[in-house]
């Protein structure tokens, strides 16, 4: 078995620079290693001066002309490319829907499956590209029959496999990350950088949601569904607030629920379901949050689809550990049960299967069993 990585030809290669230190240094690598490389930024704003400035996301102008200026330096072809209705379409009007349904989308995620490795990479191909190269701590790793198998990165530190969960075999076999076998440092990986000149070494990492300028999250969403007041109840049905819309909220928040009578033993609440119907926002202890089991659509699986149940680790945010399960495909669905309970787990969230270090597949969780009892 061997990482894609280490081609034993020289490709076509279309490296997505999304302006940071990370995509810059895969471009250098990818070009270092014989590769026949050109650099590409995604548009993706109409307006992008209104979308993160401060180096804080991927779509602004400076982080243009930051990829533009690294490309120079490696030496390579540089385009900006203009996705900007695909990425309003497919990303942020997805974002949108899928909280005023009460769920609890992950962009990043979407962006992945629906503009870096579909729009971006059907066109590449068009194009005569062999592979579209990204930034992202994953590897893929080809068997002796020619099959792909997408795996963690060496350094789990820095993982990202979660938000590649939704490629397909098709999108692997051009996929290129050439970062995934680097068990550094991010410190080390800014030295990289800077050893080859690119002035993005010391460039701030991306947080947040990169098309929420000001990271208010509710506020944007506001503005898109308007403010609409509803109630805050208990799990008796006892109205113990209200709220300015349910899409404000999420599966296990603690925080912000400003609820002004007391809960009867003292302890916090936590968000614990979200009606859209009646706008309606339930509140209840944190035990109420376990979850034996739940419900994932839409399945994606980085190769054949598993036959018959199975036991896997499972991993439920992008930035979460592993918990153990049993999964099965049942009519088109996956049905997970988790070994022990796990707390604070939304529809609407991506689950991702991993046997060891291989990602087997992803979906998206349509409903949850509470560990009490009920379904959320």
């Amino acid at each position: 078995m061997t990482e894609t990585s280490q081609r034993s030809r020289p490709l076509r290669v279309l490296a997505a620079m999304s302006g940071g230190v990370d995509s810059a240094v895969a471009a250098a690598r990818a070009a270092e290693a014989g590769h026949d490389v050109t650099g590409v930024h995604l548009a993706l704003s109409a307006n992008p001066q209104s979308f993160r400035t401060g180096a804080r996301g991927c779509c602004t102008i400076e982080d243009s002309r930051d990829a533009r200026r690294a490309a120079d330096v490696i030496g390579i072809p540089f385009y900006v490319w203009d996705l900007a209705d695909r990425f309003r379409e497919d990303v942020v009007d997805d974002f949108v829907a899928e909280y005023e349904a009460g769920r609890t989308p992950n962009p990043c995620l979407r962006c992945n499956e629906k503009i870096k490795f579909a729009a971006l990479l059907d066109k590449a191909l068009a194009l005569g590209f062999d592979a579209v190269c990204t930034g992202h701590y994953a590897k893929v790793l080809v068997n002796e029959d020619g099959t792909r198998e997408l795996h963690r990165a060496s350094d789990m530190a820095k993982d990202q496999s979660y938000v590649l969960g939704v490629l397909d075999d098709r999108q692997l076999a051009h996929a290129l990350f050439p970062l995934g076998d680097t068990v550094t440092t991010k410190d080390e990986i800014r030295a990289e950088a800077e050893r080859r000149g690119l002035a993005v070494a010391k460039k701030p990492d991306s947080h947040d949601i990169c098309f929420i300028a000001d990271g208010d999250t509710q506020g944007f969403l506001a503005n898109r569904l308007g403010r609409a007041e509803g109630d805050i109840v208990d799990e008796s049905g006892a109205k113990v607030g209200t709220h300015e819309g349910a899409y404000g909220f999420t599966i296990g928040q603690r925080k912000g629920l400003r609820i002004g009578t007391p809960a009867a033993d003292g302890k916090p609440r936590y968000v614990l379901d979200i009606s859209p119907v009646n706008n309606t926002v339930t509140v209840g202890p944190a035990a109420s949050l376990d979850v034996a089991a739940l419900t994932a659509i839409r399945p994606r699986w980085c190769g054949a689809a598993p036959t018959g149940p199975g036991t896997y680790t499972a991993q439920l945010r992008a930035h979460g550990g592993e918990t153990e399960v049993r999964a099965e495909l049942v009519d088109g669905s996956l049905e997970v049960t988790f070994t022990e309970p796990v707390r604070g787990v939304a529809p609407g969230q991506a689950i991702v299967l991993y046997d060891d270090t291989r990602v087997v597949g992803s979906a998206t969780i349509a409903s949850t069993v509470r560990a009490t009892a009920g379904v959320a």
